[in-house]
């Protein structure tokens, strides 16, 4: 699993623009692709899906999304198996990755991003404000990867999207890659492999 600890630019880049951008990067390259997307998102409560509407042409790409903010909803709705919920509770990368395969698998989607984190005030079943996980899902795998944020709620939220975009423009660029014949899927990473477990995405990159 990768960390990021903003050292990273989304901490000056979180906003509507960085979000914009990020997002029509995405589309283009699924429209390109003939692939789909859909969402599911706990912390961000419908801003990343608002991001990536928000760009022309999107209704070839969108699948749709799911706003699971709520717990419980995130196994009767997105399908995160409830002993894992029950176990690890919502903010866990692997809560983050059966997201983002539960929303691919029920929007019929190629692909799927998820978010899920503690954006504050409080800390929340003990985990920090700013913790968050975004998470992929794809045909060949997934990733998941551990975000460090600091400032306000809004910030911590408008990140928690810029950065998720920014993971599903890396794994659309490494599909890229191994269609083109520039690299081989390696069983070893997310890229080719996926991880055991009912409702989890892809095996995490370390």
């Amino acid at each position: 699993m990768q960390k990021a600890g903003f050292g990273r630019p989304a901490d000056g880049s979180a906003d509507d623009g960085a979000a914009g951008s990020a997002a029509a990067g995405v589309v283009h390259r699924l429209a390109r692709r003939h692939e789909t997307l859909a969402t599911v998102e706990s912390l961000t409560g419908g801003l990343l899906a608002t991001s990536i509407v928000d760009i022309a042409g999107v209704s070839g790409i969108y699948r749709g999304g799911l706003v699971v903010y709520a717990t419980e909803l995130k196994g009767t709705l997105a399908g995160v198996p409830a002993d894992l919920l029950s176990e690890r509770g919502p903010v866990d990368p692997d809560v983050a990755a059966a997201l983002a395969e539960g929303g691919r698998q029920r929007c019929g989607a190629d692909w799927g991003v998820a978010t899920t984190g503690v954006a504050g005030p409080e800390p929340q079943d003990s985990k920090p404000v700013g913790l968050v996980y975004v998470a992929v899902a794809g045909p060949n795998g997934g990733e998941v990867r551990q975000l460090a944020l600091s400032g306000g709620r809004e910030h911590v939220r408008a990140a928690a999207v810029v950065e998720s975009l920014r993971l599903l423009a890396e794994r659309i660029h490494a599909a890229d890659a191994v269609e083109d014949g520039d690299v081989e899927a390696d069983p070893g990473t997310a890229a080719g492999a996926t991880r055991g477990g009912a409702g989890t995405a892809g095996a995490v990159r370390r």
